[in-house]
């Protein structure tokens, strides 16, 4: 991939989510009262509206693509184009919103099958990327 995208600082919200990149696992927010899991992390629970009992909890980092889009002109002139772009739903419920990577990117499809792997950033922090799932 080419040169690690700018991403937001950790706040109180995502500093959860963050740590957690740094060991290469994938978490979401999940709510205690209800069990609804969520990404990307809020303040309250989109199910039961709770606003206490949100922590995080790992995830195995399988999904499929929910829906794509292949991005031609990039929002700066240091990432090479065209990169893939997708809302990935993972197996356990959520979507997450990330690059897919392969080697043929006209080849992807909805409904294919996808596997979380990892771009370390120079902060230690790390984003979530797919690449197709094995067979």
């Amino acid at each position: 991939m080419d040169p690690v995208p700018e991403v937001p600082p950790a706040d109180d919200l995502t500093d959860g989510w963050w740590q957690a990149t740094r060991d290469h696992r994938l978490v979401v927010q999940a709510c205690t009262g209800c069990g609804h899991r969520q990404l990307p992390p809020r303040a309250v629970c989109t199910r039961c509206g709770a606003t206490t009992g949100l922590g995080f909890t790992e995830v195995g980092g399988d999904g499929r693509v929910d829906t794509y889009t292949h991005v031609h002109r990039p929002p700066r002139r240091d990432l090479a184009a065209p990169y893939t772009i997708a809302r990935v739903r993972l197996a356990e419920g959520p979507l997450l919103l990330a690059r897919l990577v392969t080697d043929d990117p006209d080849g992807w499809r909805i409904g294919d099958r996808v596997r979380v792997d990892w771009v370390d950033l120079p902060d230690g922090r790390a984003l979530p990327i797919f690449r197709r799932a094995p067979r």
